[in-house]
């Protein structure tokens, strides 16, 4: 079976020119005793927005762990697909989140929960899951709860990873079950509930995407109660040690955690619950690279600040349209957005400075990060001329992409 090490990072690449300099951090990252293996991930989304597909993902992968000799574990994964649109990456992927968050809220067959709640008949009565202090008084009517909220789209999971293993067959590929886009974070009884539901579908999860407490707004600092994040975070971790035990989930079942990227303010809490329960982290991002690169192209100066600026320019016009997709995660006040005409003005340093997630510059604007981090489609548009731009600034932006990745996400999450 294909199984996933301990500690993993999703790493987004929206051109997928960055595939050398996402390693290189890992490279550096493994000198210091840091081991953790690099999943490329993109989803159909960002696919159909750029005009790539799976196969130039896993190209990518393939020739930077080639350019660089890695000898550890790598993946490709299938970000955020359903039967829908799996289709297309089951050649070139071997790792896939099956994104079921829709399904969640429709009920199953009734038959179907009446069969779930027998099955869970062992666990009404007070439960104790060591790591967490409180016990649970778990009824019959929370498991039917829990079964008309969740069961339908464990189902649905369970469809897809089927469909899957007769495509590449048992065994071959690493499996992620994503629930993080819903309203509400799932209680430590509900995560135990749906673990119980994924191993009766039969589904290998090797990690789990719950939905946390606070907003993880795409590439800005958390937005929440830390402390409260933190509780939940260690008792979802006591949740999976227990059912691992109780229903035979895969032994290296972990959490994943979604727009990962620039969490700053709860690395700390990660890092100390991992080393709590010796648990692994698969830790999901996505567009911390491209805004590097706009960094990058902006420090160049010459084309590549010009390329910057009008990306800017042009995000801010078609503004709505931009964020309309990404409207749950992100939270953009238009009256703190410099206009275009500002922007037009600012010099290399500048620009990058008011985009680099540095909290501690007085010229960092998170509005401003946020809607470049949505506008990569204005990028897109631009064709070969922004990517020649990749090319010709590539060292100054392979730079900025390798940092960024090593110094502000390794070293906090994972370093000793």
């Amino acid at each position: 079976m294909k199984t996933l090490e301990k500690y993993s990072m999703g790493i987004g690449d929206r051109f997928g020119h960055q595939g050398k300099a996402q390693l290189q951090a890992m490279v550096q990252a493994r000198s210091e005793g840091i081991e953790i293996v690099p999943v490329w991930n993109k989803s159909f989304r960002e696919h159909s927005i750029i005009g790539t597909q799976p196969a130039d993902v896993r190209t990518e992968a393939d020739a930077a762990v080639k350019s660089l000799g890695w000898k550890g574990g790598y993946y490709v994964d299938a970000d955020h697909i359903n039967l829908k649109n799996v289709e297309t990456f089951i050649e070139y992927s071997d790792f896939f989140t099956l994104d079921v968050a829709e399904e969640i809220g429709h009920p199953a067959e009734a038959e179907a929960i009446q069969a779930f709640v027998k099955f869970c008949d062992n666990y009404i009565r007070t439960l104790e899951i060591p790591g967490i202090d409180k016990p649970f008084d778990i009824t019959r009517e929370t498991i039917t709860a829990a079964a008309r909220k969740y069961l339908f789209a464990v189902q649905k999971a369970g469809e897809i990873y089927r469909h899957l293993v007769s495509a590449k067959g048992e065994g071959n590929f690493i499996t992620e079950v994503s629930m993080d886009e819903t309203d509400a974070p799932q209680t430590p009884v509900e995560m135990f509930l749906i673990l119980a539901a994924i191993a009766r579908e039969g589904i290998p999860a090797q990690t789990v995407a719950p939905k946390f407490t606070g907003r993880f707004n795409k590439g800005v600092d958390y937005v929440g109660d830390t402390a409260r994040f933190e509780r939940e975070f260690n008792e979802d971790l006591a949740v999976i040690a227990f059912a691992v035990k109780e229903f035979g989930l895969p032994a290296n079942l972990k959490l994943s955690v979604h727009s990962g990227s620039d969490k700053f303010s709860i690395y700390g809490p990660i890092r100390k619950a991992l080393a709590r329960f010796g648990a692994g982290l698969h830790l999901k991002t996505a567009g911390t690279t491209w805004l590097e690169e706009l960094i990058g192209l902006a420090e160049a100066g010459g084309e590549g600040l010009k390329i910057a600026k009008e990306v800017y320019a042009r995000a801010l016009e078609k503004m709505d349209a931009l964020c309309a997709p990404y409207a749950t995660v992100i939270d953009i006040d238009p009256a703190k957005l410099p206009s275009a005409e500002q922007v037009r003005a600012w010099d290399g340093s500048t620009f990058a400075a008011a985009l680099r997630h540095d909290q501690s510059c007085g010229n960092y604007n998170a509005h401003f990060r946020q809607l470049l981090h949505v506008g990569y489609k204005v990028a897109a548009d631009m064709g070969a001329r922004f990517t020649d731009a990749l090319k010709a600034d590539e060292e100054e932006i392979a730079k900025h992409v390798a940092a960024n990745i090593l110094q502000r996400h390794l070293r906090p999450v994972f370093g000793r």
